[in-house]
């Protein structure tokens, strides 16, 4: 077995590393003066460096070979896989290009944030046009590697065994029927009157109720924090989740929803299995399970009508407004269910937001897969968004290609997780109704059955189980996007 130990202590100090990495990228995005950007890119791009040297050891090779030989569990098989996956991920990449990718992105996001307020597409395109290169030299090396296609290598860094393939025919069928169940709701919606919040909501205000409504689903503050940003996120490790939001003094929607969305991957974090903590196998096992759990928390319990009763009583003493109809059940649930075809993204709801991910991912492929040029995306981007979502975006770059974060670093192959995490959540509530009465468990607004399910299911199998084995395991079958499609239809028609 001491092969197999070395693999693990040995994997234990890299995750520690890494740990160091997630605070500093939750400070920088969260605390840091705009002043300390350079020397943190630096810092950060010495320490990305430093990890990559860890996980590229030539001894780890050798471990890895004598401990295939020994007599395994099937839970240290698995530990033995994904440490297997990640190293050799970590070693298709040569040393210069990991610093020098750092740097650009971190130049890149820096900027870009002044740059989309600015709608200054020229200046972000002197950055990002280095961001996009070293992308595409990335997904060249490790598409020869591999012998997959550039884009379907990168998404491996993401969703490990997806490709762009299976996604094709997912999202072909999500066009074939999303237009139409767009309008139809639209339609339907047209009659119903909804009392929009009108006033001035207190970032103070907004953010007690939040960490009342984060209470609620059971998010451990002793492992936890909840901060603002520009870009709401949940970073940090499971011993220390960091999520954010942001507050709009207008209105209070938006980011009470979005801390339910991040508890949900917060909540994910602090369930993945304690035994193997701090190893591959412990971790999330992929960015669209990751958003499953995110994407459940908001759509399948966050904007249930049962579950909004609770969120408008909550609200109503918060703000004192018991008697003020936008805080009544009935008008909260308009308020959350209220279909609009817009053009930002995470302000989108869920009926039309596949769209928004659709059009990203089609061009994020295109690009990195050498179809297109960086400098294409303003105009493809508005024409998907026109055919869509009926919108245009033509000189509009700051609410369309400039819009997001992710890929102002390269995090090319990450959007389809969203999508792919929307599909999982249906899946497993409908796995989950087989088992638990979720509408009286709402109601009665003790929540622990349903984050045991998840507890059993998801959260404690970490990536002991490859993607496809965790969704079958929970869920009794394969990906169906059936439940998906039947969710927003019973919900919204």
């Amino acid at each position: 077995m001491k092969a197999y130990e070395k693999l693990i202590a040995h994997f234990k100090r890299i995750s520690r590393f890494e740990h160091l990495s997630a605070i500093c990228g939750w400070d920088q995005a969260a605390m840091m003066p705009s002043g300390g950007s350079d020397a943190r890119a630096e810092a950060m791009a010495e320490l990305h460096v430093h990890i990559h040297k860890l996980l590229t050891q030539p001894q780890i090779f050798d471990w890895l070979e004598e401990a295939s030989d020994l007599d395994l569990s099937v839970d240290q098989q698995a530990e033995l896989r994904e440490i297997r996956r990640q190293w050799e991920l970590s070693n298709i990449l040569p040393e210069s290009l990991v610093e020098a990718k750092s740097l650009a992105g971190a130049k890149c996001e820096h900027a870009w944030r002044t740059q989309r307020s600015e709608n200054d597409w020229s200046g972000f395109a002197k950055n990002w046009k280095e961001v996009v290169a070293l992308s595409q030299e990335e997904a060249q090396v490790r598409s020869e590697i591999t012998g997959l296609s550039k884009y379907d290598a990168m998404m491996q860094l993401y969703e490990p065994g997806q490709s762009s393939m299976v996604l094709d025919t997912m999202f072909d069928d999500i066009k074939s029927w999303l237009p139409s169940l767009i309008s139809d709701v639209m339609d339907k919606q047209a009659s119903e009157n909804m009392i929009a919040p009108k006033g001035q909501y207190s970032p103070q205000t907004q953010k007690k109720l939040g960490v009342d409504v984060m209470q609620l689903l059971g998010f451990d503050f002793n492992h936890g924090r909840l901060d603002e940003s520009i870009h709401p996120f949940c970073g940090g490790v499971p011993s220390d989740v960091r999520i954010t939001t942001r507050y709009n003094p207008d209105e209070f929607v938006q980011s009470l929803m979005g801390i339910v969305h991040e508890t949900g991957h917060a909540r994910y974090e602090q369930g993945l299995p304690k035994a193997f903590s701090g190893t591959p196998a412990g971790q999330a096992r992929s960015m669209g399970i990751h958003e499953s759990q995110s994407l459940f928390f908001e759509m399948q319990i966050g904007r249930n009508p049962l579950f909004l009763s609770h969120l408008s009583r909550m609200a109503q003493r918060h703000f004192s407004a018991e008697n003020d109809p936008v805080f009544q059940a009935g008008n909260f649930t308009k308020i959350y269910t209220r279909v609009n075809r817009g053009l930002i993204r995470v302000d989108a709801d869920e009926v039309t937001y596949p769209a928004h991910i659709i059009l990203r991912y089609e061009i994020e492929r295109d690009l990195i897969n050498g179809d297109i040029h960086y400098q294409d995306v303003p105009e493809l981007w508005d024409l998907k968004m026109t055919e869509y979502l009926g919108l245009s975006t033509k000189n509009n770059f700051r609410d369309g290609c400039m819009q997001d974060i992710h890929w102002t670093d390269g995090s090319f192959g990450y959007f389809p997780s969203y999508t792919l995490g929307a599909i999982y959540a249906a899946q497993f509530m409908a796995a989950m109704c087989k088992t638990v009465n979720v509408n009286n468990v709402i109601q009665n607004g003790n929540l622990s059955p349903i984050f045991n399910w998840l507890s059993d299911n998801i959260w404690s199998k970490g990536s002991l189980l490859k993607t496809n084995e965790l969704i079958s395991s929970a869920t009794g079958e394969n990906i169906n996007i059936t439940y998906f499609k039947r969710h927003l239809q019973n919900r919204y028609l």
